[in-house]
């Protein structure tokens, strides 16, 4: 099962004069790991290299900024990969110190800082959330409200019309009782919809 990190955690190293700064933490995709990396290079920008790798599905990116191809957003993305983790930005500032490191230097550098930061990181699961949307009469929607708080789901968008519509999220795993549940309870007053 895929996991991810509850918050960031960060780690220092010097090398051969070279300071390499990293940090994992959790980023849902592409857009949000590329801000991120903008920031750095705002707090850093007398760095020599912002260097990241994002694993999540389809958005993963590896980036070398500068330095040799294949020396630093790859090796960081495998050291994500090894650990099985999904929707982690991991992310190593260096500051070069005068001395080359050599490819196989490089890779080693960025490799360990990036596993440093992670040996100290918490791993969670990763839940899927499916998304649910029903209408009910209003004389339902104070006890809808509660049940799904007491489940922990998160409510969305309530509209009121002719019934009152709620749209809310919850774990997968957890989606098919809480229906049924709700559907006892409501005693078939109430309409589920497609999720949009």
């Amino acid at each position: 099962m895929s996991q991810t990190l509850a918050t960031a955690c960060h780690s220092e190293l010097l090398i051969q004069k070279s300071r390499f700064i990293g940090c994992v933490e959790p980023v849902p995709d592409r857009a949000a790991a590329q801000a991120r990396v903008a920031e750095l290079w705002a707090q850093h920008p007398t760095a020599t290299h912002v260097c990241w790798a994002l694993l999540a599905g389809g958005q993963s990116a590896a980036v070398d900024d500068g330095e040799p191809s294949g020396t630093a957003g790859r090796p960081m993305l495998e050291v994500l990969r090894r650990q099985q983790l999904e929707g982690v930005l991991a992310t190593v500032v260096r500051y070069f110190g005068g001395v080359k490191l050599g490819a196989g230097g490089l890779v080693r550098a960025y490799t360990d800082t990036v596993a440093q930061a992670l040996l100290k990181a918490e791993k969670v699961p990763l839940q899927r959330l499916q998304r649910l949307r029903c209408s009910v009469p209003y004389a339902l929607e104070g006890l809808l409200r509660r049940e799904i708080e007491s489940a922990g789901f998160n409510l969305g968008e309530v509209a009121h019309g002719s019934l009152v519509e709620l749209n809310f999220t919850g774990p997968e795993d957890k989606t098919a009782a809480f229906v049924a549940r709700i559907n006892e309870l409501g005693q078939g007053k109430v309409g589920w919809l497609k999720a949009e």
